[in-house]
């Protein structure tokens, strides 16, 4: 039974790495948007609960015809899943490129998520069913092999599983920091590569005859009874469903604690697999189990749901640390108990019934993320969309008069306690304050991408949050992106692409120009502001220069025609945000080259960074354009590159401010620091750096590519090589 324990230990750790790395390859070729991450998401659990429910199936049908030992079939499903690691980037590139010469002109809408949603189901679903089969093809090894082990054979599978998924959720990162995207992808199928050489090698051994045996006492107890068969699998797709639109819940409730970096999510995701391995140890080790098989069960699960909204109260003054146990580790460790002790109960050890139930968890694993990210967050916000996953759990602990996993009746006092439980919940629903009511001023906003704040009082005093996080102010730096870049032009422009809305700021200021200003923003609530912060905003978007489009600015460009005579970005902060490096990529800027006119100029802002990433920025930018020059903003931070084909202007502050309509020279001194637009240019050029300096702060570093995020990987430079280089030079 060792040997399986860690063929799954390992398995579930290379599972996870390439649930992340997929996602996040194919985010890079189809776009940064919900739609694309929950089809991602779904299209990985649909493969994995068809392999679960096939598999067992399959070996249960034609097991009197398989002559060798089914441990084999394991063997191949690993080496399966290691051809994997190697292909699906490479499948989801030829994706891409399928998509771009079906319509040269681009796909829009749900044309292109129906296309692109079927080729990533054709790429990923037979893989994900070779990591779903697993699971019976084991038990129905273990079966054969340790009858003795097999009623509980499940639970044993899957604590080794996630156990690997906890180590799955910390250490690529660190890979990935090292070596890239890919290479982690190979590093790790030479994993799977050695488990089906194992396990292959494991079947050549002659078969010891087995000493174990099971008492009839355990057959029954293992054999699910008729109204198990009822009622169980839909349990299982109810926690399942309840446990994945929880987690998209909780990104919402904790990104304005942790940050929206890699390592804020990898946190979310270690705090739940380590509190499920806990339950399920107690599981394994019939702790409690007494207990927790009764009814009272059921509402302390729809008690730990909501104690996210605890959690969440921005007036208490807790560590993110005890924020993130408190709302993540009873409810994830009650899942981890639950889940096994219903595949087990159902199973009995079979892998046929096990494949099923376990495909009914998964198939709720499929539709939380679509229910919360879709349905109930736009609609309802945080705190009670968690309130409707929790009901169902209430009433099943309150109203069922059986116990769902043992046939006794509910006693009187368990109802009592389910009921004030229920009412505990309730008070503290009502008695903890959701985060954006600490505001006084406030407009809030919420779409199925995140939940959108714009709160100040004075003007230069309103801020802009995203799911917590500061995104802007009102400054002269984002005015600067337009007038600069349209100054530097050297000729009268015609048209402007920004990229990244924000407050809206960048777009009013290009509008002054008389000129089109087409702006792209994937979250859809983030203009529904815009009159918060400037009042002619409303009557800015509906002038017919101005053009907005809500989508991810580089999946825009990449189904857009259109040629530009500026564009500009203004990716979003902080510099070491999640997916903001497929903004600072070599593959971006080579597409931005396809819609910049001859001339045109490419204006990429880089806010206050660390010189690695600086360096990497540069290096891509020089690797893309001929003419790439440096300006520090004119407050201090940050950096704006201007970028082009051909050589950029090298005219006088004065010549730049000429070329100005008078609109637009108003806007660009409206808030300062200098009384007029010579001034203010002169600010800008004056301080202008060597391309060459920016990149030997460090040299060595490569250049932000789609395979190397520099900027979004950096817990070893910062925490180890940092500290271990000072220490070495003091």
């Amino acid at each position: 039974m060792y040997w399986y324990f860690l063929f799954f230990l390992i398995s579930g750790y290379c599972s996870v790495l390439y649930e992340v790395i997929w996602l996040r390859l194919a985010m890079a070729q189809y776009g940064v948007t919900t739609p694309l991450v929950s089809l991602v998401l779904s299209i990985f659990m649909l493969g994995l609960g068809l392999g679960s429910w096939g598999a067992g199936i399959a070996v249960r049908r034609w097991s009197t015809r398989i002559s060798f030992p089914i441990l084999r079939l394991y063997a191949l499903t690993e080496f399966l899943i290691g051809i994997a690691a190697l292909l699906v980037p490479f499948e989801l590139l030829a994706g891409r490129h399928l998509l771009e010469k079906l319509e040269p002109r681009g796909l829009s809408g749900l044309d292109f998520y129906l296309l692109a949603g079927i080729w990533i189901a054709l790429t990923l679903v037979p893989w994900c069913t070779c990591m779903g089969a697993t699971f019976p093809f084991a038990m129905f090894s273990i079966e054969k092999t340790n009858p003795g082990e097999s009623p509980r054979s499940f639970s044993y599978l899957y604590l080794a599983n996630v156990l690997g998924a906890i180590l799955g959720a910390g250490f690529p990162l660190l890979l990935i920091e090292l070596i890239g995207f890919r290479r982690t992808l190979q590093v790790t199928s030479s994993l799977n590569f050695l488990l089906a050489a194992t396990a292959f090698v494991l079947t050549l051994r002659p078969a010891a005859k087995s000493t174990d045996t099971i008492s009839e006492q355990t057959v029954a107890s293992a054999v699910p009874t008729a109204s198990d068969i009822g009622k169980l699998p839909w349990l299982l797709f109810g926690t399942g469903m309840t446990s994945m639109a929880a987690e998209v819940i909780w990104v919402r409730i904790y990104t304005a604690w942790l940050g929206t970096v890699v390592y804020a999510f990898a946190a979310i995701l270690a705090f739940y697999l380590g509190a499920t391995y806990l339950g399920s140890i107690v599981y394994r080790r019939r702790i409690f189990n007494n207990l927790l098989q009764g009814n009272l069960l059921w509402a302390t699960l729809g008690f730990t749901v909501l104690l996210p909204v605890l959690a969440g109260d921005p007036r208490l003054s807790l560590r993110t640390s005890m924020r993130l146990g408190i709302g993540v580790i009873p409810f994830s460790a009650l899942l981890g108990f639950m889940t096994p002790l219903l595949v087990d109960r159902i199973s009995g050890g079979d892998g046929e019934r096990a494949g099923r139930a376990y495909a009914a968890n998964i198939l709720g694993c499929i539709l939380g993320p679509l229910v919360a990210g879709f349905i109930l967050l736009p609609s309802l916000g945080e705190r009670a969309s968690l309130s409707v996953l929790a009901l169902p759990w209430f009433a099943i602990g309150l109203l069922m008069t059986k116990s769902a996993v043992s046939a006794r009746s509910v006693a009187p006092i368990e109802r009592w306690i389910g009921a004030a439980v229920a009412g505990a919940a309730l008070a503290m629903f009502f008695s903890t304050t959701p985060f954006e009511e600490q505001f006084s001023t406030k407009w809030v906003r919420r779409d199925y991408v995140a939940t959108v704040v714009a709160k100040g009082g004075a003007r230069l005093e309103k801020r802009l949050l995203v799911n917590g996080i500061g995104m802007t102010g009102l400054r002269a730096v984002t005015k600067t992106m337009a007038h600069f870049p349209l100054a530097m032009l050297g000729r009268e422009p015609n048209n402007i692409l920004i990229i990244c809305f924000g407050m809206g700021t960048t777009h009013r200021s290009a509008l002054s120009w008389g000129i089109s200003s087409t702006v792209v923003e994937l979250v859809p609530s983030v203009p529904q502001v815009y009159g918060f912060f400037h009042e002619d905003g409303p009557r800015l978007l509906q002038s017919p220069r101005s053009h907005l489009v809500i989508d991810d600015g580089r999946r825009f460009l990449g189904r857009t025609s259109e040629l530009y005579d500026v564009i500009t970005i203004d990716p979003p902060p902080p510099v070491e945000a999640a997916g903001s490096s497929l903004l600072y990529s070599k593959e971006f800027y080579r597409l931005t080259k396809r819609h910049l006119r001859a001339g045109g100029v490419l204006q990429q802002w880089l806010p206050t960074a660390e010189p690695i990433v600086q360096a990497s920025v540069a290096k891509a930018l020089q690797q893309s354009f001929r003419d790439v020059r440096v300006f520090p903003s004119i407050l201090g931070n940050g950096l704006h590159f201007l970028a082009s084909m051909t050589p950029i202007s090298s005219a006088s502050a004065e010549t730049l401010a000429s070329r100005m309509p008078k609109a637009a020279a108003g806007d660009f001194v409206e808030w300062g620091p200098e009384p007029t637009p010579e001034r203010q240019f002169e600010n800008l050029i004056s301080k202008e750096i060597p391309l060459g300096q920016v990149i030997n702060q460090s040299p060595d570093v490569p250049a932000i590519d789609d395979d190397r995020p520099v900027n979004e990987y950096y817990y070893l430079r910062r925490s180890v090589w940092a500290p271990l280089t000072r220490f070495v030079r003091d």
